[in-house]
């Protein structure tokens, strides 16, 4: 009867979302419709940057280039999408789409490519996946796998987002670490070369593109690879193919062919000039993480010297000095950081738990505000809530506890002890469970904690129908253990002729 169920779900989902993919021509199942892809891009754009680096702002010519190029190839592309393209600055050679035409590339891939027509066939690839809705078929294959057609069922709980960024954000996330399938991969090389062509472009520089992630792809570390090479596996099946393709576009037409190296390079020349300072950036982290605190010190300290105009350099200075509780110097860090770039979370973050740390309550939570809304984490709504709590605004200390409990993660069940704190003083019978017995001709109540949260004292009030009569009375708990349980003696005798109707027990007190 199951399998009879889902196939009918399945056939009547069938009927109701087919649609003609506007890139490929092909009758497909739509359940996303354009009106949602394009909502749903808008709302996990700028988290998914923030999460990935936020935008590289030294050189917003380069940007302005990128965007140049990115909008020619959107103008010939088969799918009119409100199209958007960002250069992040995050060191990994990578590049996504998200639904509804949002794209970026990273300042790390960037420095990888030759000429104008590389760059064209990376943005003529992610324009692909983002107008024949790629991205949306992943959620399309999740809603289906879960039995659900609501977006909200689509969730990446057990993943590693979901130990920092917040529920809402997650999506995006998800969106851009998938791994694109081999059809996929190929329908966006194939058509991504035609968007080239009608742009002018040679779509040979597609061959020469792939064959230098082959290259790139091969004695590399994992690590290395988490970006470009994780969602879009090279391999020379798609060099092969892509060779195909160009020659099938080139056979049908005489014309010259944009490549653009010269323009290329002058446009990518100062990020060139900075390598160096965004090695040691990259080295410095590293460093941290395995702990080498003096030695990550060094790093930053040369990166600044190189490129004194970077703030994400400024940035995990503050987050080094911070570590070590030099709390006054690392706001120094964050504030010259944000007069760079005053649009990236992490800096706000770290600034709003340095103030937090100094006893400036109003500074940290108008910081750490400002950082939710560029990036929801965990870390920064627990920081609120503490701060909501010190300032003695309890039910907003239980929204962010509750908001952090319910994206789970490692934060989690942290937050879940610091909300239950909170709310078992305010709704003490949420927390336990309650029932009785007759013992030696006496009602005895047993009331069990269900919380990871000791109890010193409590109330719990009793009352029934004893023959038709009302009875009612309260004890005192005492000490209750996490998951523990006591049990108290009410008093009333009762004997096997006795009525008991209508008992209801409730704790109505509790004390930590």
């Amino acid at each position: 009867m199951k399998r009879l169920s889902l196939v009918l779900l399945l056939f009547t989902l069938t009927l109701a979302g087919c649609a003609t993919n506007p890139v490929t021509g092909k009758s497909e199942l739509a359940l996303v419709s354009q009106g949602e892809e394009i909502t749903i891009g808008e709302q996990q754009y700028v988290p998914v940057q923030q999460s990935q680096g936020g935008q590289y702002q030294v050189d917003i010519t380069l940007t302005l280039y990128v965007q140049d190029v990115g909008n020619r190839l959107a103008a010939v592309s088969d799918t009119p999408l409100p199209y958007e393209f960002v250069v992040l600055n995050n060191s990994t050679p990578n590049a996504w789409a998200l639904p509804g035409g949002k794209i970026a590339i990273n300042r790390g891939l960037l420095v990888t490519l030759e000429n104008e027509a590389e760059l064209a066939a990376v943005l003529g690839h992610e324009i692909v996946h983002a107008a024949a809705r790629h991205g949306a078929k992943s959620m399309e294959r999740s809603m289906l796998l879960q039995g659900a057609v609501a977006l909200t069922a689509i969730g990446v709980s057990g993943t590693d987002y979901g130990n920092y960024i917040m529920e809402g954000a997650q999506l995006g996330s998800h969106l851009i670490s998938t791994q694109y399938g081999r059809g996929a991969e190929l329908e966006s090389d194939y058509y991504g070369m035609q968007y080239m062509a009608r742009a002018g472009y040679d779509p040979s520089a597609a061959i020469t593109l792939q064959e230098k992630f082959v290259r790139l792809s091969q004695g590399r570390p994992s690590s290395w690879l988490d970006g470009l090479f994780a969602s879009h596996p090279p391999s020379q099946q798609r060099v092969d193919k892509n060779r195909e393709t160009a020659m099938e576009i080139k056979a049908g037409q005489e014309r010259s062919w944009i490549v653009g190296r010269d323009t290329y390079q002058a446009n990518i020349a100062y990020l060139k000039s900075k390598s160096e300072a965004y090695v040691a950036f990259d080295q410095a982290m590293t460093l941290a993480r395995n702990k080498e605190i003096p030695a990550a010190e060094n790093r930053i300290e040369k990166a600044i010297r190189m490129e004194p105009r970077e703030s994400r350099f400024y940035g995990f200075k503050g987050n080094l000095l911070f570590n070590k509780n030099a709390y006054t110097e690392a706001l120094t860090q964050y504030n010259k950081a944000i007069a760079l770039d005053p649009d990236y979370y992490e800096f706000f973050l770290g600034r709003g738990m340095t103030h937090s740390r100094l006893g400036q309550r109003e500074q940290a939570t108008r910081d750490l505000i400002r950082s939710n809304q560029l990036l929801p984490t965990a870390i920064a709504t627990i920081e609120l809530g503490n701060l909501s709590l010190a300032a003695g605004d309890r039910n907003a200390a239980k929204q962010y506890y509750a908001a952090v409990a319910q994206s789970g993660g490692s934060l989690g069940q942290g937050a879940t002890d610091s909300y239950i704190r909170l709310d078992i003083i305010d709704n003490p019978d949420r927390y336990f469970s309650t029932s009785a017995e007759k013992r030696n001709g006496r009602i005895v109540v047993n009331v069990v904690n269900r919380t990871n949260i000791p109890v010193s004292s409590g109330i719990v009030q009793y009352s029934a129908l004893v023959n038709g009569k009302p009875r009612q009375g309260q004890s005192d708990t005492g000490a209750i253990a996490p998951a523990g349980g006591i049990r108290i003696n009410t008093g009333w005798q009762i004997s096997d002729a006795d009525h008991v109707d209508r008992l209801n027990i409730q704790v109505v007190d509790v004390r930590l």
